[in-house]
């Protein structure tokens, strides 16, 4: 029997449950895993609350989460690759909030040994949409790059692959948050009206990546970027719409490619995500509350 948080309605944190259920074993083409680690992102708030329903629908029971990481208890006679015993990061639609899991093969990628389970846990959604956005905007060594909500799970990897890689970021953060974005290698500017002439001040900018959203975001990123060519969004809405700023968009064929690389950087140091906090699977609301309610340095990890 294992943890399993599910919601039968859209809605708020209110609507989650929690029980606990039987893990089927593996059938054709599938691996069980029990998790270790699962990252909190603020998509799975947003599919619960039902914003995603027009073009990803759900069949009620569902389960939240959309990455996590663990280890193989079982595997089917046909899958090859995988064994009993191996660490594995997951990526997949819905269905991580589980304490263990049966899932297909081909939703698993190899964990490698020298990160731990809640840093893999946190790649593939975060730090996958940074590597996604870095490569649509191509920005090179040199150039300067404003990343808007540098303290946030995706501005965090932006920011460290992109300094990496030998730009220079200019991050938007709140007063609190201003030391640890310069931490990151990135100089913080202030949210708020004297955003545009503060970034102006310091050079302006040959790029924008927005990781927070919002139509104050989007009118700074027109104001100070004149082809819109070079900016992209992790926070697709209306503004961003309207504005014609692409989403980072990985498609799903290359999420294999994208995990590998950014395995590969999390290995060498490149890319670590601060843990704000640990929470107890069971307290899967409580974690969406706090997401739901902004201003989380780096990631929320549940545990089962």
């Amino acid at each position: 029997m294992g943890t399993t948080i599910f919601f039968d309605e859209y809605g708020d944190s209110s609507v989650l449950k929690v029980r606990d259920e039987e893990t089927p074993s593996p059938n054709s083409g599938e691996v069980r895993v029990s998790y270790r680690a699962i990252a909190v992102n603020p998509a799975d708030w947003k599919i619960v609350a039902g914003y995603a329903r027009d073009f990803l629908p759900l069949q009620f029971p569902a389960v939240p989460g959309n990455e996590s990481a663990g280890v193989v208890t079982a595997v089917a006679d046909d899958v090859s690759g995988f064994a009993v015993g191996d660490e594995v990061i997951r990526v997949g639609l819905g269905g991580s909030y589980r304490a263990e899991a049966t899932v297909p093969a081909s939703e698993l990628f190899p964990k490698p040994a020298d990160v731990d389970f809640e840093q893999a846990a946190a790649l593939p959604v975060a730090a996958g949409s940074a590597f996604a956005g870095l490569e649509r905007i191509a920005v090179e060594p040199g150039e300067t790059l404003l990343v808007h909500g540098g303290a946030g799970g995706v501005g965090i990897a932006v920011t460290q692959i992109a300094v990496h890689r030998g730009a220079k970021v200019i991050s938007t953060a709140s007063a609190r948050n201003h030391e640890f974005v310069r931490g990151l290698g990135a100089t913080p500017v202030e949210y708020g009206p004297g955003l545009v002439g503060a970034v102006t001040a310091l050079g302006g900018v040959d790029a924008v990546f927005d990781a927070h959203g919002g139509a104050d975001c989007v009118a700074a990123t027109q104001a100070l970027l004149p082809d819109l060519t070079r900016a992209t969004t992790a926070a697709a809405d209306e503004h961003s719409a309207a504005a014609g700023i692409a989403h980072v968009g990985a498609a799903m064929d290359q999420i294999g490619r994208i995990v590998a690389a950014l395995a590969e950087l999390a290995g060498q140091g490149v890319l670590r995500f601060p843990v704000q906090e640990r929470i107890p699977l069971a307290e899967a609301a409580r974690a969406f509350d706090l997401s739901r309610a902004g201003h989380v340095r780096g990631k929320l990890v549940l545990v089962p």
